[in-house]
Parts: structure tokens; C-alpha cells; sequence
């Protein structure tokens, strides 16, 4: 076995050496023969070089794309929160720009009205169905009082019938247990108007000779009830006529869509300073 081995060393050791010796004896056929051999030895070792070229420009573009792409994600996501961000501000902006349409309207009804008033903020409602009811943001600090009438441009809104130093409570016109002198518009005929448990608003003690119908409007008295004369209630919808009756009966329509009613005047006095009252010495002493 050992011999067999030295001999094979033996022979490779010549072969290397003739080889050698052909390159140095004759370099140009060597030469001739060497590129005969090697140029298809290089084009096969080409080949797996190439697909390692290949495979690695592959792998860099998937990186960068990678890379880009992660980028992007995160300029996305900023984006994302600065448009929710945006939107949160437009509404924002679209509310209180909603706000200050209604506080423009209001303040300039305020103005033009004979009455005085002071303007409050409704901030509660009732959740309990036990009364049907709005919290004002103004109280007896601010001169508001029980009884005083509570109003909007669209009409009658109802009675304050509790108050606390920076706060109040109002009964609205559809509360059963609220009661408002109105008269019809028509024909002149008064009437009281009082709430339904069905949250509407009914007249009663309508005249048996009025000639009330449908579709006439109903506006306060002034007589009673803390409201100016000529304040909206509603719209009359259906009249009953008791057989046997003194009086008609007529369901009203409120003018005044309590659901959203943000902002009301409360009628700290129903008739303006200037104007005195039935009762006052000036009307007494009067020829």
C-alpha cells in the first residue's frame, strides 16, 4: 500500500515537471495551449460568478426597496396623523364658526326685542323623563330668577323653576306641569297652553264660539307667565269640541325644536324699562 502511494507520487511529480518544462522550452505553444484550455475554464467559472453578481444586485435592489418602502410607511403614518389632526381641528372650527352664527342671531333678536333678557348656554338636560326640562348656565348671580320666561328666535321655550347661584332650571312648555297664557293669533281667543306626556303642547279653555282651525298660530298672551306679548308658541294641528263642553281644546304644534336648542334669552323683565306697566303710579295718575 505504501508503495503504491509513493509510486503515484512519483509519476505526478514527472508529470508536473514535463509540464513545467514545456512551458519554458516552448513558451508560445504553451501559451497557444493554455488559452485553448483556459478560455472554456473561464467561461464555466464565469457562470456561477455571474449568478452571484446577479443574485447579489438582486438582494441590494429588494433592500432599498425595502429601506424606500419603510420610509414611506412611516411618512404615511405621519401624514395620517396630521390629516386626523386637521380634520379634528376642522370641526372644531366648523363648530364654533355654527356657534357664533346662532350667538350673532341671538344677540341681535336680543337687541331688537322690548324685553330684557340676559343670554345663557343650555349645559344639561333632563335624562330621567320625570320632567321634561333644560340647565341653563346662568343663575341668580346673573339675575335670573323663578317664573321668568326662557325664549329663542324660534318661540317659547318654557319657565325657569329652579335656580342656584351659577345655574338654572327650566320647565319646558311641553312639561305637563307647566302652564302658559297664549291667545291665537286669528282670532284673538285666549287659551292656556300646557304640555302632553306625549311631549307635545295642547290649549285648553278655547272659547266654544271661536272660530278657531287648523294652521292658525298661537303666540304668549303677556299676560302671565314671565313672556313679552306676541312670543311663537306653535301651530294648532287638530281641535276637539266636547259634547256638552264650555270649552274647545286644540293640540299645538311647538314652534321651537327643544332637541336642539343650545342657546336661549331668559326674560328678566317682559316689558322694557321705558315702558311702564298697568299698575304703575304714572299709568294710575293718568286723566
Amino acid at each position: 500500500m505504501f508503495r503504491s502511494t509513493s509510486g503515484t507520487r512519483r509519476v505526478l511529480l514527472v508529470l508536473c515537471a514535463l509540464l513545467l518544462s514545456l512551458v519554458f522550452v516552448l513558451p508560445k505553444q504553451s501559451h497557444t495551449l493554455l488559452q485553448a484550455v483556459g478560455k472554456p475554464l473561464a467561461d464555466i467559472v464565469t457562470i456561477p460568478l455571474k449568478l452571484l453578481f446577479s443574485a447579489d444586485s438582486r438582494v441590494e435592489a429588494v433592500w432599498d426597496r425595502y429601506v424606500a418602502l419603510r420610509g414611506v410607511r412611516e411618512e404615511n403614518e405621519q401624514l395620517r396623523r396630521e390629516i386626523e389632526f386637521l380634520r379634528g381641528q376642522a370641526a372644531d372650527l366648523r363648530e364654533m364658526a355654527a356657534a357664533n352664527r346662532r350667538l350673532t342671531e341671538l344677540l341681535r333678536f336680543q337687541a331688537h326685542t322690548p324685553s330684557q333678557t340676559v343670554a345663557a348656554r343650555v349645559i344639561g338636560r333632563d335624562a330621567t323623563n320625570w320632567y321634561r326640562g333644560v340647565v341653563l348656565d346662568k343663575g341668580e348671580q346673573d339675575g335670573v330668577r323663578t317664573e321668568m320666561g326662557v325664549v329663542t328666535l324660534a318661540g317659547a321655550v318654557g319657565r325657569v323653576v329652579k335656580t342656584r347661584a351659577s345655574s338654572s332650571v327650566v320647565l319646558l312648555i311641553t312639561d305637563p306641569n307647566n302652564a302658559v297664557t297664549s291667545l291665537i293669533q286669528r282670532t284673538r281667543d285666549e287659551g292656556i297652553i300646557e304640555g302632553t306626556f306625549g311631549g307635545q303642547a295642547r290649549m285648553k279653555y278655547i272659547p266654544l264660539l271661536s272660530t278657531v282651525r287648523v294652521g292658525d298660530p298661537v303666540v304668549t298672551s303677556g299676560l302671565t307667565g314671565g313672556f313679552p306679548k306676541g312670543v311663537p308658541v306653535g301651530t294648532i294641528t287638530s281641535i276637539q269640541k266636547d259634547e256638552g263642553g264650555l270649552f274647545q281644546t286644540a293640540d299645538v304644534r311647538p314652534e321651537v325644536d327643544f332637541t336642539k336648542v343650545e342657546e336661549v334669552l331668559v326674560v328678566t323683565a317682559p316689558r322694557s324699562t321705558g315702558e311702564p306697566s298697568a299698575d304703575s303710579p304714572e299709568e294710575n295718575n293718568k286723566p
